[in-house]
C-alpha cells in the first residue's frame, strides 16, 4: 500500500540462505560499540540506503512492497509500480528487473511475493486483490481464485487499498496464505483477514482457497507483510503512519493453527465463538537504536520509514535472520531503506 506523506518463504529457500548476508558492509550503517536490541527478542545488525532514489536498466529503483529468498539464495524483491527486481545477496546492487503486468497488459499494485519451490513468483496485487503466479521472465502462467467477500467493494466488501499486502508460503510448500491490510466492511475496525489456499496435489498442483483466519491490529495500523516462521508460526507487520509525527512499525509473532476458520462468517464483530490468531509483541521499532539514521520528514526514530517489506533471510534454533524495506513511495521525503535484524521465535 503506497502510505501518503506530507505533502515465502519455502523451508528449501530459508535453506539455502542459512548464511546469507542481509546488507553488504560496504553498503551498511552500524555501531559496533552500540546496544543494537530493539528489545529482549529482537535486535538490529544494520541498514542499507544504498539504494536510495537510484536506477537501474531506466527502472526506478524503489516502491519495494515485498522481498523474497530466491531458491540460489539470491534475493526478489517487487516494487508496487509493476516491477519484479533480482538483488544481490550480499550488496543488494540489482541484478535483474522485468516488468509485470495483468492479462490485459495494465500495471499491477504489487505487495506480496513468494518464490515457490519450482521457482515461478506468486504475486499479490491489492487492486482486485488478486494472486497471479508469474515466470521469472514475467509471464503469467495462472491465477489463484479469491472469495468474493475480500473483492474490492461493489464486487465484495474489502476497501480500496486495503487488501493483498502480505503473501507467504507455509513450511512443507502446500498452503499459501495472504494477509488483508484492513477490515472488510461490516467487520469490526482492526479485524483483518488472512486467507489460505490449500494446494490439490503433493508437487506443483494449483491452490484453491482454504480456510480464513482473523487477526486483530493496533488501534490505527494495518498489516503490510506477514511472513511464515520454520515450525509454521507467522511474523507479523503492523505499520501507520501520523502526519507531522511519523511512522509506527512493530513486528509480532502470531499463531494461526488454533484460531477459527472465517470463511463462513460473514461479519466478524467480536463473537465469543470466534477465536482470533494469537498474537505477541516481539518489539515496537521505535525502540530500536538509531545507528546514526537520519529521516527526511519528522519520525519518532530516525531510523523509522514506511517499512513494507519483509524476508525470512536464515535460521538456526529459534532465531531468524530478517530483512526489512521500506516502500519510498519515490517520494522525496520518504527513503528505500533495508534493515537488517536478529530475530528469537
Amino acid at each position: 500500500m503506497r502510505l501518503r506523506t506530507v505533502l515465502a518463504t519455502t523451508t528449501a529457500g530459508l535453506a539455502a540462505a542459512t548464511c546469507l548476508t542481509a546488507v553488504g558492509p560496504a553498503n551498511a550503517h552500524a555501531n559496533s560499540q552500540e546496544n543494537h536490541a530493539c528489545s529482549p527478542s529482537v535486535s538490529i545488525d544494520r541498514f542499507s540506503d544504498a539504494l536510495d532514489k537510484t536506477t537501474y536498466e531506466g527502472t526506478f529503483v524503489g516502491n519495494f512492497s515485498a522481498l523474497a529468498v530466491d531458491r540460489d539464495g539470491s534475493l526478489a524483491a517487487v516494487s508496487d509500480r509493476s516491477a519484479l527486481f533480482g538483488l544481490d545477496r550480499e550488496t543488494l546492487a540489482p541484478q535483474a528487473v522485468v516488468p509485470l503486468a495483468d492479462e490485459n497488459g495494465a500495471a499491477l499494485d504489487s505487495e506480496g511475493l513468494v518464490v515457490d519451490r519450482d521457482g515461478t513468483r506468486l504475486i499479490s496485487s491489492e487492486t482486485e486483490p488478486s494472486v497471479r503466479r508469474y515466470s521469472r521472465d514475467g509471464k503469467i502462467l495462472d491465477r489463484l481464485p479469491v472469495p468474493d467477500a475480500l473483492r474490492v467493494a461493489p464486487a465484495g466488501r474489502a476497501v480500496s487499498n486495503g487488501t493483498f499486502e502480505g503473501l507467504t508460503l507455509l513450511p512443507g510448500g502446500r498452503t499459501l496464505l495472504a494477509s488483508m491490510e484492513y477490515a472488510l466492511q461490516g467487520d469490526s475496525a482492526g479485524i483483518v483477514r488472512f486467507q489460505t489456499w490449500q494446494r490439490t496435489r503433493p508437487a506443483g498442483g494449483p491452490f484453491e482457497p482454504g480456510r480464513q483466519y482473523a487477526y486483530r491490529a493496533d488501534a490505527g495500523l494495518g498489516v503490510p507483510e506477514v511472513q511464515a516462521t520454520p515450525d509454521g508460526r507467522l511474523l507479523v507487520l503492523e505499520r501507520g503512519f501520523t502526519s507531522g509525527v511519523g511512522n509506527t512499525v512493530r513486528l509480532y509473532l502470531a499463531d494461526p493453527r488454533r484460531a477459527t476458520d472465517t470463511s463462513g462468517i460473514e461479519n466478524l464483530t467480536g463473537q465469543d465463538d470466534v477465536r482470533l490468531i494469537k498474537k505477541t509483541l516481539l518489539a515496537d521499532l521505535v525502540n530500536c537504536p538509531s545507528l546514526g539514521a537520519t529521516a527526511k520528514q519528522p519520525q519518532p526514530n530516525p531510523l523509522l520509514d514506511n517499512i513494507e517489506g519483509m524476508a525470512v533471510t536464515g535460521y538456526s534454533k529459534g532465531r531468524l535472520k530478517v530483512l526489512l524495506v521500506s516502500d519510498d513511495n519515490q517520494n522525496a521525503v520518504q527513503t528505500t531503506r533495508f534493515y537488517s535484524l536478529r530475530v528469537r521465535v
